[in-house]
């Protein structure tokens, strides 16, 4: 298991071996075909069907990304430009992200806003969802919740001072919308 810190680059890592006077576990030779893959334009191009090269051009999309595996935990900083961040551990932070998948074992204290919530284990602090949180059957959300949709399955848990949004916003938004037909 690996931790990344920071984004994740598109570019495959390059072997250990590469650049090594000796060979690595036992190998004979470092051998062409293992620095090939790392340039990723000519590896579509060779091996792959055109409609491969299109799901690769898509992969950016996903952004950088940081999981907290289980039994690992990590307190007192902060998370900024993570775009997914997956807890399955213990995290005590705060964080401004696009994404957060609280795992069915994971736990998550302290600030975050975010603009989609994924939680299967357990939220407590400030949270504040722009766009939907999603609570699954083993998941608990407590603290000062903000949200602009919410799902909540059939035994998940949400408590503490909790606020929609978009109902909010929507309503001052309408309006200035009638002053201005009127």
């Amino acid at each position: 298991m690996a931790l990344h810190f920071g984004k994740r680059e598109t570019e495959q890592p390059k072997p250990l071996s590469s650049g090594m006077a000796t060979p690595r576990y036992g190998a004979a030779t470092p051998s062409a075909p293992q620095q090939t893959p790392s340039t990723p334009e000519a590896a579509p191009a060779v091996t792959t069907p055109a409609s491969a090269t299109a799901s690769t051009s898509t992969a950016p999309e996903g952004g950088s990304k940081l999981t907290v595996g289980p039994n690992i935990k990590l307190k007192g900083v902060e998370i900024t430009d993570c775009d997914t961040l997956v807890v399955e551990g213990m995290v005590e932070a705060t964080m401004d992200s696009r994404v957060i998948q609280i795992a069915q074992q994971g736990e998550f204290k302290g600030s975050a806003e975010i603009d989609i919530a994924e939680i299967r284990g357990v939220f407590d602090g400030n949270l504040t969802v722009r766009q939907k949180l999603v609570i699954y059957a083993s998941g608990k959300v407590t603290g000062k919740i903000r949200y602009g949709k919410v799902v909540i399955e059939e035994g998940g848990q949400l408590s503490g001072d909790i606020e929609c949004t978009v109902s909010t916003a929507s309503r001052s938004a309408s309006k200035p919308s009638m002053a201005l037909a009127a």
